[in-house]
């Protein structure tokens, strides 16, 4: 092979360094409004052609023709009760005093029995539920309400007379022959299915579902299933489109994780336009390095792109074009951004083509209690867990960013800020579109630090018959919540410097603490390093302060740990001081990866990232309790589940220790 010599390689790389830094415009960024309008202009967004399918297949698809009973149901007069069949009119004037006796006819009336005697005057014929009403028979008595007389011939005495049409449905009384029975455009479900079955109907004309292919794109991908390689990610976008296609009316076409190669991309993208009603690519169209889809897009066929900027946040890199008549959307590469979009532009197409009715959105009024900072010139969307506080709903924002695979299915719904805002105050009234079956609240909401052995609690309590919400927002952001009365509990693991004791200070007269359970901090570093190895936490940290190459990573302000971190540093500011995430998994995988030599965590994460750990002290992790909700079943259940030793020898396992052990 021939050798590049070094200096050819270096002027690539700065070549390709220049590129990605280099950031062109969008090609034209609009609206929300004026995208969705450009996109649907070209487009026909009549429902596809019926395909006929089998009653067992028809659930949840759309009728595309209304259909007309061709028989009746019932199909002919039937009983509703066990009984007899008789005339009303010569029950008339029964009573307790005044009994009729009716003679019983020589035949029983089974269900799928056709009768054989007539019910002539002063007679009666025993029949089964459902079974044919007899000729001259004009009501059913129910056997309950008859006694039997054995002697002689078979007879039966009756103290309450009978209404004609008493306990008979009359054919066709539930379905018409002729009758419109399901109207066109008609989403089938169970009961429709009952409805068809009982016309006789085994097969359906239904709407054509629209066949979506899904691309995902991105060298970092790795399909599910397969090891995570060294900066990948799994293709979760893949997986999330396929299933909101479905959800949506389509048939999604998974066709795989594409790498960043321009010519297979193109291939790719070519087959999938021509066996599908409509392509959506995940990621690649951005204007950064890698980002190809738009490019290649641009060159498939007119109209092409219409729209490639959407003045929205999450969602501005959006693509949206027309091939020929095929619809092609490329969606933003974060979970976040992908998801919204989809339900804003993609999700409406597809349930036209299915002849599925738009969706109508759910919206409630919900008090927004932090002040929300937003970007002018884009709508930005909000997504938000809705708690039931003392004055009304209360929606808190979930913050995860764009990037998170779980910020949707974890969120009740979402709020706008609009364009011109640059934030939402705190305190505001604000409209909460609602996801799914947000309209249901949890039984208990748990605001403030996050701890794995938080997990053990809320499975206990599913046990026990009640959900739970848990909002990490930190410690203090727990206080806070908690004195808003915004949550039931709130978990926290604050020292207060003046007295060195965990979380007693934080109790007030609305506020009390339950004692949690200890867990041990210390110094996290990769194991081998000479700077940590065989040393006391103390002696460590003084080492690592007198070495400018050592990189710590830090925790956010408001954690507990972070308090910890300050006391432990004295006033420092080590290099990677400003670094702050707010998980302790995101210390520990920062050390891991080589990003960061050292950290402060708990025991617990140390041990599954394969870490070496100092002890340092542990730490209480106790809760606040709103006392005004102390009486709640959820919170009793809570409470009680802290106490029960199963709880307790769970939490062990995984490294805790209760606070009374």
């Amino acid at each position: 092979m021939k050798q590049v010599p070094a200096r050819d390689r270096a002027e690539d790389l700065v070549a390709r360094v220049r590129a990605a830094a280099r950031q062109e415009q969008f090609l034209d960024v609009v609206s929300a409004e004026e995208a969705r309008a450009r996109f649907e202009r070209p487009l026909d967004l009549s429902p596809l052609p019926a395909e006929t399918v089998t009653l067992a297949e028809a659930l949840s698809r759309v009728l595309a023709h209304d259909i007309v009973a061709a028989v009746d149901a019932p199909p002919f007069d039937r009983s509703n009760v066990d009984g007899f069949a008789l005339r009303a009119a010569d029950t008339l004037g029964a009573s307790p005093g005044a009994p009729k006796l009716l003679r019983l006819n020589a035949e029983v009336i089974a269900c799928g029995d056709n009768p054989a005697l007539e019910v002539s005057p002063g007679s009666a014929t025993t029949i089964a539920t459902g079974g044919v009403i007899p000729r001259g028979a004009d009501a059913v008595i129910m056997v309950e309400q008859t006694e039997l007389i054995e002697d002689g011939e078979p007879r039966i005495e009756l103290q309450r007379a009978a209404t004609p049409g008493q306990f008979i449905s009359y054919a066709g009384s539930d379905i018409a022959r002729g009758e419109t029975l399901l109207r066109r455009g008609a989403r089938i479900g169970s009961r429709e299915i009952g409805m068809l079955a009982a016309c006789g109907l085994s097969h359906v004309d239904v709407v054509r579902r629209p066949k979506v292919a899904v691309i995902s794109t991105g060298d970092e991908l790795v399909a599910l299933g397969q090891p995570l390689k060294s900066a990948g990610i799994y293709d979760s976008n893949g997986a999330i489109i396929a299933a909101a296609i479905t959800e949506a009316g389509g048939e999604a076409l998974p066709m795989g994780a594409i790498a960043d190669d321009a010519a297979a991309l193109d291939k790719a993208v070519r087959d999938a336009l021509a066996q599908s009603d409509m392509v959506v690519l995940s990621a690649g169209t951005s204007k950064g390095a890698g980002d190809l889809s738009h490019t290649i897009v641009s060159k498939l066929g007119a109209p092409g792109i219409l729209v490639h900027g959407v003045a929205l946040k999450p969602g501005k890199p959006l693509c949206l074009a027309v091939i020929g008549k095929t619809p092609l959307v490329v969606l933003p590469g974060f979970p976040t951004s992908a998801i919204f979009t989809f339900h804003a532009f993609v999700a409406p197409v597809i349930r036209a083509l299915a002849g599925v009715p738009p969706e109508a959105a759910q919206t409630i009024e919900a008090r927004v209690p932090v002040r929300i900072a937003s970007e002018v010139g884009r709508k930005e969307f909000v997504l938000v867990s809705l708690i039931d506080g003392d004055d009304g709903p209360v929606a808190f924002p979930t913050g995860k960013g764009s990037g998170s695979v779980t910020s949707f299915s974890q969120a009740d719904g979402f709020l706008e800020i609009d364009a011109l805002a640059n934030a939402l105050d705190a305190g505001s009234v604000a409209q909460v579109t609602l996801i799914g079956s947000a309209a249901h609240a949890p039984d208990l909401v748990i605001m403030g630090s996050h701890d794995v052995a938080l997990d053990v609690m809320v499975g206990a309590l599913a046990e026990r018959g009640f959900s739970a919400r848990t909002l990490a927002v930190g410690s203090l952001g727990g206080v806070a919540a908690a004195s808003r009365g915004e949550c039931d509990i709130a978990p926290v693991h604050l020292i207060d410097p003046l007295s060195g004791q965990y979380n007693k200070h934080l109790v007030t007269p609305t506020l009390s603490l339950v004692p949690g359970w200890r867990r041990m901090q210390g110094v996290l570093f990769r194991p081998g390093d000479e700077r940590f190895e065989g040393k006391s936490a103390t002696d460590a940290i003084k080492t690592v302060l007198a070495d400018a190459a050592a990189l710590m990573v830090n925790r956010n302000a408001g954690a507990g740990t972070r308090v910890l971190i300050d006391t432990l540093l004295n006033g420092a500011r080590p290099p990677g001081y400003a670094n702050q995430p707010k998980s302790h998994n995101a210390v520990a995988a920062a050390i891991a990866q080589g990003r960061a030599d050292w950290g402060v965590a708990i025991e617990p994460v140390a041990k599954l990232y394969g870490l070496g750990f100092l002890q340092v002290a542990p730490e209480h992790y106790d809760f606040l309790v709103v006392e005004s909700r102390r009486s709640r079943p959820a919170v009793k259940a809570f409470l009680d589940a802290l106490r029960d030793e199963r709880t307790r020898a769970r939490i062990r396992a995984i490294g805790m220790q209760p606070a009374d052990d």
